[in-house]
């Protein structure tokens, strides 16, 4: 019942309003002006001959996520083609880069029944992968009435949005029953899911353990790596807003003990780049910004990674990263990509949007946790000083990413079932 009335009020209020939102998206740069169509359920490619697995994520951590299982179908099936759709420009970018032969992006229509009919119709997928939790009903109740089995991959219900559902348990059933099985990112998760209507769950591990490696240009890091030459350097990844200026205050307490210190920063928004260095230098020191090509010379404090597809040059050439998100109450960033290439992970006190993963780590002794940037200096200058100590914490850290990856199998074989 919810969905019928939802499929109804949204269609008579797509011209009223939505539209208007939309245009200011196109206005805004927040849409693909000469892909748009694809928004509207139009797509411009045609359906591959053979099976055709498809999977949407929201944005860049849900796509990013996919990767390995998407490695895996088409490893398992040499007639298979793969859809992988999202919502986001930014992630668009980053899979058309990354996607390899055989798979292919295209844009998620917005959630109008018009719009996700035709989509679901051009394309008729075998089965549809769904990561995390984003419910779009329109969409959901398109891919239902085709049949078409719908899987939630990493679902993830965290603690408000689980006290928040289960004041509209009759909404959340409804839309949960449009999925053959829901697999949690965690045992909690999945008996969130249960307790919200779901009729089918489990938890068979984080996908996100699984990642692939990030692609690396050799000729950029070599450059990189010239400029920077024999500076003692660090990493502080996916920062958020005042993130930066807190560490570069600590940047300066650090250049007292370690003289010629550099600090990369890639923020999480690569688009605010030019407003980091301005608050930076405002502090007295001095800053580059990669997007406009702007080297590291021997005066250069603070070098800002502000660019998209790079960061797994920033992985590699650290030892020592700090992932942002997790000094400020956002709940914190991916901490297992580094971790999988043998780099020291240090993190703030907000990690809620990996508890679990968090559990796990912890008790491999493969996360450092601190409190504040006093905490950090700390761990920092024993990690910049001791390479003993630095050696240890890395090899902690791989090989608890590298023990998490048997995820991948599992989920795998459930997928199986439904092709």
């Amino acid at each position: 019942m919810f969905i019928k009335l939802y499929n109804t009020l949204i269609t008579v209020l797509y011209p009223l309003v939505i539209k208007r939102y939309i245009k200011k998206r196109l206005a805004n740069g927040k849409e693909d002006k000469n892909r748009f169509n694809e928004r509207i359920g139009r797509p411009t490619l045609k359906r591959p001959d053979g099976k055709l697995i498809w999977l949407h994520g929201a944005s860049v951590g849900e796509s990013v996520s996919m990767l390995p299982l998407i490695q895996k179908i088409l490893e398992t099936y040499s007639d298979a083609h793969v859809m992988v759709t999202t919502g986001t420009v930014t992630s668009a970018d980053v899979m058309n880069k990354r996607l390899p032969e055989r798979a292919f992006h295209q844009f998620i229509p917005i959630d109008n029944p018009f719009f996700t009919t035709r989509f679901v119709k051009h394309w008729q997928p075998n089965v549809a992968l769904w990561f995390e939790s984003e419910f779009w009903p329109a969409m959901l109740s398109s891919i239902r009435r085709k049949n078409i089995p719908l899987i939630l991959i990493n679902g993830r219900i965290s603690n408000k949005s689980f006290k928040r559902w289960q004041q509209f348990d009759f909404v959340c059933k409804e839309l949960l029953s449009c999925f053959s099985l829901c697999l949690g990112q965690s045992e909690e998760d999945a008996y969130r899911l249960q307790v919200l209507g779901a009729a089918n769950t489990m938890c068979l591990g984080n996908l996100k353990y699984a990642g692939l490696p990030l692609p690396i240009d050799q000729d950029k890091k070599a450059a990189i790596l010239k400029q920077i030459g024999k500076r003692t350097f660090w990493l502080a990844s996916s920062t958020h807003n005042d993130e930066e200026v807190r560490l570069a205050k600590m940047h300066k307490r650090l250049k007292e003990k370690f003289p010629g210190l550099l600090t990369l920063i890639a923020p999480r928004h690569p688009q605010r780049g030019a407003e980091i260095k301005t608050a930076i230098e405002n502090l007295g020191l001095k800053a580059a910004l990669r997007s406009i090509d702007e080297k590291i010379t021997p005066t250069t404090d603070i070098y800002i990674a502000d660019t998209i597809g790079e960061m797994g040059i920033w992985y590699n050439i650290a030892k020592i990263v700090f992932i942002g998100g997790s000094l400020i109450p956002h709940g914190g960033q991916n901490f297992m990509e580094p971790s999988r290439v043998r780099d020291a992970v240090i993190v703030g006190p907000y990690m809620h949007n990996f508890t679990d993963a968090m559990n796990r780590a912890k008790k491999a002794d493969a996360i450092i946790q601190v409190n504040d940037t006093e905490e950090m200096q700390e761990i920092l200058e024993q990690l910049l000083s001791n390479k003993e100590l630095l050696e240890a914490k890395c090899s902690l850290a791989y090989n608890w990413a590298n023990s998490e990856a048997k995820v991948l199998d599992g989920i795998m074989d459930k997928v199986k079932g439904y092709i």
